[in-house]
């Protein structure tokens, strides 16, 4: 009697001791998203700030998390009840909408990337290579213009056509820094590019100024940097679409419109002071966007592995009403992080 109250006892300790083991890694864990959510706030400050729909992949991503909660809850009440079909059927499906939620979100960072937005190395506005500034090129009898991310000849849309001509002349360009034998092919035809202003000549398959003189490392750097941006479709913002429509750029908590190329904030167009900030803004918020969630997809991908060994666990009876605490942890700590990924979704949501 004496021994198995010790077993009793000994079992009450040990799964006293392994959830309090637990807790205090969800509370490190909690802290440390604490930690970037603040850093998030304080960095918006006075920064220029880019703000972006959320990627549909991270909705699918959240209704599979959330219905994965609940079939882990069936899986438990499965078990205590004794009911190994039950517990095998509703672990198992527990674990494939785990994949499915690593999947949705690996969709969302595509779709991120597809809007132009990157985790590391973004500006919010393109400045080295900016069109405009140096370059400019003349299509047939008309100037290629951009307004926000879209081309205009002609002040019309550039067609389908038009783009597909227009970056295969670009990309002639893209190892113009690094070439000293670079031979300029098809120019003329309907493209010419302009500097300062004035159009460039080919001379012996090379690009000349109006003096004769070839263009210096600085004209070759800047025509490669415009020709990245051709290349990739990009106008005035790294973020693809419509400025206003796909994403907003927002400053002290303000929405800022763009009007001729120029940003305004309450209605007055930026300064000079400000204007050269916003250039030299690095694109923090999505930065702190990426970091964040994809550390939650790391817990949970790790988490997953433990799921694995549940699942193979339960398969092979390891399991019964007695014996399941395990599982129990488990479920704790993947409801855990279906909460830590709702308050990521609503805090970015409302946020970002």
């Amino acid at each position: 009697m004496k021994k198995e109250y010790s077993d009793e006892l000994s079992i009450e300790v040990r799964e006293k001791m392994k959830k309090n083991l637990l807790y205090i890694a969800m509370f490190s864990i909690v802290m440390l998203f604490a930690g970037f959510s603040s850093a998030y706030i304080v960095s918006m400050g006075d920064s220029f700030w880019l703000k972006i729909p959320f990627p549909s992949g991270f909705w699918v991503s959240t209704a599979l998390i959330a219905i994965s909660s609940l079939t882990y809850i069936l899986a438990i009440c499965a078990i205590k009840k004794n009911n190994q079909g039950g517990l095998k059927l509703w672990i198992a499906i527990t674990l494939i909408l785990g994949f499915g939620f690593v999947y949705f979100q690996f969709k969302g960072y595509g779709q991120l990337f597809g809007q132009g937005i990157h985790a590391v190395n973004n500006h919010i506005l393109v400045t080295d290579g900016r069109y405009g500034d140096y370059y400019e090129i003349k299509v047939g009898d008309s100037f290629l213009e951009i307004d926000g991310n879209s081309y205009l000849i002609g002040g019309k849309p550039a067609t389908k056509t038009q783009m597909e001509n227009l970056k295969k002349f670009a990309e002639q360009f893209l190892n113009l820094h690094e070439k000293n034998d670079f031979v300029v092919k098809n120019y003329g035809s309907p493209f010419v590019l302009y500097l300062d202003q004035t159009p460039l000549s080919v001379n012996e398959g090379h690009l000349m100024k109006k003096n004769g003189a070839p263009l210096n490392y600085t004209d070759r750097v800047r025509l490669r940097d415009l020709a990245i941006h051709l290349r990739d479709g990009r106008g005035d913002f790294y973020a693809r679409g419509e400025f206003g429509k796909d994403f907003n750029i927002f400053y002290k908590g303000e929405a800022l419109e763009y009007k001729n190329r120029e940003l305004y904030w309450q209605g007055t167009k930026l300064d000079k002071y400000l204007q050269l900030k916003a250039t030299e803004t690095a694109d923090t918020a999505s930065s702190f966007l990426f970091i964040m969630t994809i550390l939650h997809l790391l817990h949970l991908m790790g988490t997953l592995f433990y799921q694995i060994k549940m699942t193979i666990g339960s398969f092979s009876g390891k399991f019964n009403s007695e014996n399941h605490l395990s599982l129990r942890l488990g479920a704790i700590f993947w409801h855990f992080l279906g909460l830590l990924w709702l308050y990521l979704l609503l805090f970015l949501l409302f946020i970002h």
